[in-house]
């Protein structure tokens, strides 16, 4: 598999483990407080924070300095307030050099916080990604593939934007409204109280519209989901609608559903607009009474008249800050679920525990199953119950039964992914539940029914985990694993790209890549479940020559529906209620003529 180039300048925090730590530090603590928990994933940035800050306020001062640069020049100008042009120059002078560092800082601002954030998102994903690798097999059998990918790319991001939020524009809002109230209350404590009166209703009356506004985004955004889903399922259908002549009746519904979004987007529109001219108008309003209110104080001489602009431009500036900070509000929370969400995950104890663990360096394959009880947890069904088997190293092994009579969980127990209840499974006389596993599955090899490839080079899939190849053996298990033809005739031969998932193979090719890959291992144990089941009869009798070939001392499970490919397998264990009711090979199980021999019958007939 291809690996992304590190980029790594010493300026990113790649410690995921830390960071891991931190997180469950934090999280343990702050249970039902994510911003404390959101804290906490920064630690050791903070000095980043301290420095980002620093320069946001420079870069920022601008904007505050601005009103009282414009209010000195027209007091000045006005002649109510001492000052000559010199004055006025300086003033000027100030605030250009204020706009000329705004660049700069802005630069140095960005560079820090980013630093901070991004190592940070980098690293929770990087922990939530050792998570996953650690957590056991039945966690990610009960807990929904796509769920785990929304937490792994969306809740980080969801988290990332909190803490944009917080550091940025919480900052922003929080330093803007300091300025505007302390500066207004140095000059006039009575437009500090319409300020304080009037600022929070106009604020309020905004966001209620705003409400509505987004009530109504919220169900035109559902309809659209619905009519994406509806189109979907059309073009999936095509094949079918096509083969019972029902295009007319298709495009009908779909045009239905069209129009029905098509109302509600023009519904949207109207209230949108409508909406927004009102928000617009109250803005407006409060600003006029800030201006009638503040005019009349100058025209009584209560204040200058240059402050008037000064007032104007604070008045609406921190009814656009309150403004901003309440439609954060929503974002805010969605960080703090997403907060909950992860937390979930890395606090997961569900976890393949190998550490301290006694490592197998080489084994025989020979295993015990003594009195095995496995129940699955969801349902409580009892799968397994006093399963008994003993196999000899490097015998072939062969599980047929009824649909859920316990086939694949036979396979899932002797790979480790799941624990007996009661009993054991011993490996060269080693009880599984005490060896580290990792060490144990280096000398094993599976090959799942359903072919699993990345996207990659056939190359690159064959060689999964293998650091140094050997060309050699790579050619005899292309050859084993009967894909040498269709290799040779592609382009670019082992190095031609498969697509996504295999995406540009037939099932049978990619099926063949997987046994070239389980053999490519070089095991000791094999684990076939319906690994020939994706092949023609052509291919399968190829790959059953290769397989009889390389089984020679390998331990090898098979688990296979069509009976007639487990022919030459040494022993088969018919399953049934949960113990070996039948074993034997082929031959003795259809001279006995009992259960294996009806199951045979019926795939014959």
């Amino acid at each position: 598999m291809k690996n992304k180039a590190d980029i790594s300048d010493g300026s990113f925090n790649e410690d995921f483990s830390k960071i891991e730590e931190n997180y469950i530090e934090c999280y343990e603590k702050n249970q039902g407080r994510p911003l404390k928990v959101v804290l906490g994933l920064y630690k050791g940035s903070y000095h980043k924070f301290g420095l980002a800050a620093i320069f946001f306020v420079l870069k920022h001062s601008c904007v505050w300095v601005l009103p009282i640069v414009t209010a000195n020049v027209i007091n000045i100008a006005s002649g109510q307030q001492n000052g000559t042009v010199k004055t006025i120059l300086i003033n000027i002078l100030v605030i250009m050099a204020l706009i000329a560092i705004n660049y700069p800082m802005n630069y140095l601002f960005t560079k820090c916080r980013s630093q901070a954030t991004r190592s940070a998102e980098a690293g929770l994903r990087g922990a939530l990604v050792r998570k996953l690798q650690q957590l056991s097999i039945s966690y990610h059998t009960q807990m929904q593939s796509g769920r785990l990918q929304s937490k792994v790319m969306r809740d980080v991001e969801a988290i990332e934007t909190l803490s944009q939020q917080l550091f940025v524009n919480m900052m922003t809002i929080a330093l803007n409204v300091i300025v505007a109230v302390t500066v207004t209350g140095t000059k006039s404590a009575l437009v500090l109280v319409f300020f304080i009166l009037c600022a929070p209703a106009a604020a309020l009356t905004m966001v209620t519209f705003r409400k509505r506004i987004r009530t109504s985004n919220a169900d035109f955004r559902r309809e659209m989901e619905e009519t994406s889903a509806k189109v979907m399922e059309m073009v999936e259908m095509i094949p079918v609608t096509r083969a019972h002549a029902l295009e007319n009746e298709e495009i009908g519904r779909m045009e239905g559903q069209l129009l029905h979004v098509a109302k509600s987007g023009y519904k949207l529109d109207i209230i949108q607009a409508n909406f927004g001219a009102v928000g617009w108008c109250v803005f407006q309003a409060f600003q006029v009474l800030c201006l009638g209110f503040t005019g009349y104080l100058a025209y009584r001489g209560t204040i200058k008249v240059g402050d008037i602009t000064l007032y104007q431009t604070y008045f609406g500036n921190i009814i656009g800050q309150i403004t901003q900070f309440l439609n954060l509000l929503p974002i805010i929370s969605k960080g703090f679920e997403s907060v909950t969400s992860v937390g979930e995950v890395l606090m997961t104890n569900d976890i393949e525990d190998n550490s301290s663990k006694p490592k197998l360096k080489d084994i025989a394959g020979e295993f015990d199953f003594k009195n095995v009880k496995f129940a699955y947890k969801d349902d409580g069904k009892i799968v397994l119950n006093g399963f008994n088997l003993h196999v000899n190293p490097g015998e072939t092994v062969a599980f047929v039964g009824e649909s859920g009579a316990g086939k694949t969980t036979i396979l899932n127990l002797i790979i480790g992914f799941m624990q007996p209840d009661s009993g054991e499974i011993d490996i060269d006389g080693h009880n599984l539940n005490d060896i580290n596993l990792r060490s144990y599955r280096k000398h094993i090899a599976v090959v799942p029914q359903n072919s699993i490839l990345f996207s990659g080079t056939i190359k690159e899939n064959i060689t999964y985990g293998i650091k140094n190849v050997d060309e050699n053996k790579l050619r005899e298990v292309i050859k084993a694993a009967n894909l040498t033809e269709f290799i040779d005739g592609l382009p670019k031969g082992v190095d031609s790209e498969v697509g996504e998932h295999g995406g540009g193979l037939s099932g049978g090719q990619r099926q063949r890549i997987s046994i070239a890959r389980a053999l490519m291992r070089d095991p000791k144990v094999i684990v076939l479940d319906e690994a020939t089941s994706a092949l023609d009869s052509i291919s399968e009798r190829e790959i059953q020559k290769a397989l009889d070939n390389l089984k020679s001392e390998r331990t090898t499970f098979i688990v296979a529906h069509r009976l007639s490919t487990i022919r030459n397998a040494d022993k088969i264990a018919v399953i049934s209620e949960g113990k070996v009711t039948e074993y034997g090979t082929y031959d003795e199980l259809m001279e006995a003529k009992g259960e294996f021999y009806e199951l045979r019958k019926l795939q014959v007939e």
